[in-house]
């Protein structure tokens, strides 16, 4: 069977069609992500995402606006160039921080309210997070456990304890906007 009605097959939630599927696919969305993130750790595991997005979103593919490929590869640029994005806006985060920290240091009573203030506004982000997502976030980021740790603790594999807070702070960051 060829892609396009594999796809089909699974926006049925056919199991069997998305094995197919995903044998057919899994080395091209592969080689892509990894042509875009480089990294191979980290195409791993953005290859591991598409083809869950695969499975969760194959409903929405449209046959009238082109092959089941063409739109799964799409899926998979998309999210490389996302994580590549993601990465690239965290090492510069990092360098801001190094920054500010060789900056001599503020009136005390400003750095206080500031970060009331921040801390407000990311309790009222927090509280726009699904339940399922602020649990993920909190136990990781206020409790400090990894991933592995969090999934133990929420009894959930990996993968949906990363999508949970991949989403999670997608939304989180969303909301911070302009403070982040």
């Amino acid at each position: 069977m060829e892609a396009d009605e594999l796809l089909l097959l699974v926006a049925g939630g056919d199991q069997k069609a998305f094995e197919e599927l995903y044998g057919l696919v899994s080395g091209p969305v592969f080689g892509l992500v990894r042509r875009v993130v480089r990294d191979p750790a980290q195409s791993e595991e953005v290859a591991q995402e598409v083809l869950l997005e695969l499975w969760r979103s194959a409903a929405k593919f449209d046959p009238g606006r082109g092959s089941a490929m063409s739109w799964i590869l799409t899926l998979a640029h998309r999210r490389a160039v996302d994580r590549v994005r993601s990465a690239r806006a965290a090492g510069e985060r990092e360098q801001r921080e190094a920054l500010r920290a060789n900056q001599p240091a503020f009136d005390q009573v400003t750095e206080e309210v500031e970060a009331g203030l921040e801390r407000e506004w990311v309790r009222r982000c927090l509280d726009r997070l699904t339940v399922l997502q602020r649990q993920s976030v909190t136990l990781a980021y206020y409790e400090g456990y990894t991933y592995r740790e969090v999934a133990e603790q929420l009894s959930l594999p990996l993968g949906t304890v990363k999508t949970r807070m991949r989403d999670g702070l997608t939304r989180m960051r969303e909301c911070l906007g302009g403070v982040a």
